[in-house]
Parts: structure tokens; sequence; C-alpha cells
């Protein structure tokens, strides 16, 4: 998949560095922009697929930086076309545990924390109450390591999956309808915009042996129009945006009193998430936050 790579130089007094750079990221994100990183000039560099890089939209929100005294400029090209997580991939990650004390009076789970591994830097599995998933990422997004598929994966942990039929959307690494799978749900149905993360979902479904229980599907929400079946539980871990924009389809194949587990978005975005999900016949019944991003539990 084809990117955009772009220079966003931040002009503000230094004391102030830190929050402007958090709030372009934030604002950015808004324009569909998946990662950045810092540079040496103060600024941030973005990516951004270059299907969904829209020029005007971006100049439009970070017109609408906070604080008077922080300008941003910016420019782009065309990014190098190569394996972005390439050092990543090669030094792999240490175990991320997902722990949800609430679970551990609970006698109708069997397991009260998730840990999360590349199949090199092997968990501690002398805990039996622990769930063992095995992640190898190959440039798709969710290993653990950031704060929404930690949320997603704590609230699946909370849902009662025996037999449930679920449905990921933008699946990424596969992560969380592994979680759901192995959490006893029956089968998953996973679908993302990006080839590559639909090779990468594959993958690690035979190397947690539940392939035979997940289809991951090339596409984007246009894909569940077409779809025959509708799911007891629906997951998204996507930007604010497209979250907004696919709720609808999201909503449309959901089961009667289903369940509808969303994240990506920061605190301030919950109200228009919240708007959305009541025009729909969704009630919020939870939420989550982590260092500033949030996730919501819905109900039909």
């Amino acid at each position: 998949m084809k990117y955009c790579e772009v220079n966003f130089y931040i002009h503000c007094p230094e004391a102030m560095r830190d929050d402007a750079r958090d709030v372009v990221s934030a604002l950015a994100g808004e324009a569909g922009f998946e990662t950045f990183e810092y540079t040496e000039d103060g600024g941030l560099k973005g990516y951004v697929q270059q299907d969904l890089f829209n020029a005007d939209l971006l100049h439009t929100l970070l017109s609408n930086v906070p604080f008077e005294e922080v300008t941003v400029d910016y420019d782009y090209s065309e990014a190098e076309d190569r394996d972005w997580n390439e050092q990543w991939e090669q030094e792999g990650f240490e175990p991320i545990i997902v722990s949800s004390p609430t679970l551990m009076e609970r006698t109708d789970r069997p397991f009260c924390s998730i840990v999360i591994h590349d199949g090199r830097h092997l968990p501690d599995t002398s805990i039996p109450e622990r769930l063992a998933i095995e992640i190898d990422a190959h440039l798709a997004f969710g290993t653990g390591t950031h704060e929404t598929t930690r949320m997603m994966c704590h609230a699946l942990m909370e849902q009662p999956l025996d037999g449930k039929e679920v449905l990921d959307c933008g699946c990424g690494t596969g992560i969380l309808g592994i979680v759901a799978l192995k959490s006893g749900a029956a089968r998953c149905t996973a679908y993302d915009i990006d080839e590559w993360s639909v090779d990468n979902t594959r993958h690690n479904a035979v190397i947690n042996h539940v392939d035979e229980r997940l289809e991951a599907l090339h596409g984007d929400a246009s894909l569940l129009c077409s779809m025959n079946q509708q799911f007891d539980v629906v997951m998204a871990n996507i930007n604010r945006n497209i979250l907004l924009s696919d709720m609808p389809r999201f909503s449309s194949v959901m089961k009667p009193q289903g369940t509808l587990l969303l994240s990506g978005f920061y605190k301030e975005d919950i109200p228009m998430l919240q708007e959305r999900a009541q025009q729909l016949g969704l009630t919020i019944t939870g939420t989550k936050e982590d260092n500033g991003w949030c996730a919501l539990i819905l109900t039909m």
C-alpha cells in the first residue's frame, strides 16, 4: 500500500512543544494519518495512505490549532516504498500483559489476564489463568503495545463470548479476533483495507490454531452490505472519522442485544460518537480510558 510522508513544521514557544505535537498529531489523525515520529527540528513526520490523503481537509484542521502561539506548516511527498516495520519485526517486543483484577473473583471466566508475545520473547507459562496470544506482526497494527489495542482486549475479556459470532473491522494483525476465538467465540469474520493486514491476520490465525474459525477479507465496510449474516459482537479499533462514517454499517449487521466495541479515538471525541450511536439506537454501557485514548462498549 502506498503512503504519503508529511513533514509538519511546528512554530511555537519551546515550553509548548510537547503539547503542540500532541495536538497536531490528533488533528492529523482526524485526516486519516496512521503513525507519527518526532523530527530533530521539533516537528513531526506523519504517514497517511495516498488514497486517504486530503490536503484541503488537513489544511482546514491545522487552521484550528487551539493555541494562538502555535502555527503549523507542512510539505508532503510519496513515502519510500519499503517495509516500515522491518527493524521492529527483527527485534520483536517483550511480552505484554493485559489484566483485569475484577475478573479474578468471577467463576464464569477461565482466565483473568492475556499475555501477548512475538514467539521469540516467550512469556511466563506457569500462570494457568493467563491466556497466551502469539502475534507475528508484518506491516500491520495490533500487538498490544498501543493503548487502544489493550483496552479492546480488556473489553473482550469482560464479554461472554462462548459460542458467539464476532466481526473484526479493520483487523490489522488479527489480534482482536484471535483473542475472541481463544476466549470461546465460535467464529470470527475480519476485514481490512490493507492487503498486508489481511495476510498477516491469516498468518496469525494459523500460529494461534484458530484459522479454521477465522475468515479474513480484503476491503472496507462496504463489504458488510453484501453479508447475509449478523453478529453478536462487532469490534472496530479505527480512527474517529472512519468510526463515525461506518457505524451505521456496523449496527446493520448486529444481532438484537448485540455488542459494539469501539476504540481508536480520544476522550474529547466521545460526545460526537455518542450522538451518532444514539441515532442508530445504540446505548453506551461502558467506557475505558488509557493515557487520553478511549474505548466504548455499546449495546443495541
